[in-house]
């Protein structure tokens, strides 16, 4: 993936707004459906996202690089992209905190499961001699997309 095809910085400078107001509305599109826990429609859009996100962290780079590259930008253009900027950077910070809720959503859920099968494990299934589980066997457990 290359950089922004652009003429002029001014034209480099709106089209990074549109960028970033692309990638901003896909990644609050996402944390909708993190903090709904129902990850796994993200699928739908994760190239998209993948793929801007690639352009724009090479373009920031780039104009880290050679500030020029936006510099004779219109100030009102600029003052655009900060505002899209600033909105992208609040979607990355809720992005990141819901993220982090559905991993220890995730995490509790499988120490759940694996609290469970060690306590059916150590459990005896009979009454009798020979009625309980033969050492090492556990009971099988799946874990589908759900958990």
């Amino acid at each position: 993936m290359s950089l922004l095809a652009a003429n002029s910085p001014a034209e480099r400078a709106e089209t990074l707004i549109l960028l970033t107001s692309r990638l901003t509305e896909l990644i609050a599109q996402e944390t909708a459906l993190f903090e709904a826990r129902r990850p796994l429609e993200t699928k739908t859009f994760q190239d998209e996202k993948s793929k801007l996100a690639t352009i724009y962290r090479r373009e920031i780079a780039a104009v880290k690089q050679e500030p020029d590259r936006l510099e004779a930008a219109p100030d009102h253009i600029k003052q655009e992209l900060k505002t899209v900027t600033t909105a992208f950077t609040q979607a990355l910070e809720a992005n990141g905190r819901a993220v982090d809720a559905l991993r220890i959503l995730t995490e509790g859920v499988v120490r759940a499961v694996a609290d469970e099968a060690a306590r059916l494990k150590d459990q005896d299934a009979g009454y009798g001699p020979g009625y309980g589980r033969t050492p090492g066997s556990a009971p099988a457990i799946a874990v589908n997309q759900r958990a």
